[in-house]
């Protein structure tokens, strides 16, 4: 079958889901995995064919039950790295790179600095920070040992050495050890908000690392400024992204502990995502 004919229908099947930049983005992904072949591939040589085709017709049952493309190859992109990434990690999103765009900016390339990354799922803010800054001291947290393993293997992926632990932040009175930055992407859309999830998230990626209750919606954030009161060294900065509902609670919540130079910033479309708070 030749593949360029295969695309339209791909595209015609997908177009009640996704708009028609999403569904070709996702046929030259489902190419590259499949085929082994490029946009530019297809362009040169419009006669290609396919030997695949149950192959592809099973990635478009897949997508028309709207599970991730991500996880149907288990591998996604970030800052221009590749992560594998399972029902026990999130997928990395883009404005998870502004955030780490932000900790790289704030950091001098030459510094040694230790990071510490709470929830790491995939690992993509670890593993990432550490390729960026090479003299820095990585460590990957994580209540989930599947996660955990995963951002295990992300680091060998991509070259770079860190440390791990396995605990639930919640659970911890004190952290081990002294850092210059904590960054976390926790939990925090609200059960309130699931009405607003589309379902190739509801479905496909891990609740634990996505809700958190609607009574107390910040209750990562307060426990892991709480463990960095003790834990970050003087002058030391904390990270996070944020629920974009609730910048103003997140603000007035490093107003009340031991955090100064308090900085809100919005996401590349305009939403509150990402919190800065450096320690007195």
């Amino acid at each position: 079958m030749q593949i360029k004919l295969f695309k339209q229908q791909f595209i015609e099947s997908l177009s009640t889901l996704y708009d028609l930049s999403e569904a070709e983005q996702m046929f030259f992904i489902a190419l590259d995995e499949i085929e082994g072949k490029s946009r530019i591939d297809l362009i040169m040589n419009p006669e290609l064919q396919t030997q695949q085709q149950e192959r592809w017709q099973s990635v478009l049952r897949d997508l028309i039950q709207e599970k991730p493309i991500q996880y149907i190859f288990s591998r996604a992109y970030f800052y221009g790295m590749t992560f594998e990434v399972n029902q026990y990690t999130l997928i990395p999103r883009s404005e998870t790179e502004e955030l780490v765009e932000w900790i790289i900016n704030s950091v001098a390339q030459d510094r040694q600095v230790s990071i510490l990354d709470i929830g790491t799922g995939s690992g993509c803010i670890g593993i990432t920070l550490a390729s960026e800054l090479p003299k820095a001291k990585v460590t990957l947290m994580d209540v989930s040992k599947q996660a955990l393993d995963t951002a295990k293997a992300n680091a060998i992926r991509n070259g770079v050495s860190v440390q791990t632990i396995l605990q639930d932040v919640l659970a911890l009175d004190r952290l081990e050890g002294q850092y210059d930055i904590i960054v976390s992407n926790p939990p925090y859309v609200r059960n309130l908000e699931k009405v607003e999830i589309r379902k190739n998230v509801l479905d496909y990626e891990p609740h634990l690392a996505l809700f958190v209750k609607d009574e107390d919606p910040l209750i990562f954030y307060r426990k892991i400024a709480q463990l960095a009161n003790d834990n970050l060294v003087k002058s030391g900065m904390l990270f996070y992204e944020i629920n974009q509902y609730l910048g103003p609670e997140t603000v007035d919540l490093f107003n009340s502990l031991q955090f100064e130079q308090i900085e809100l910033r919005k996401d590349m479309v305009g939403n509150d995502r990402m919190i800065k708070a450096v320690k007195y």
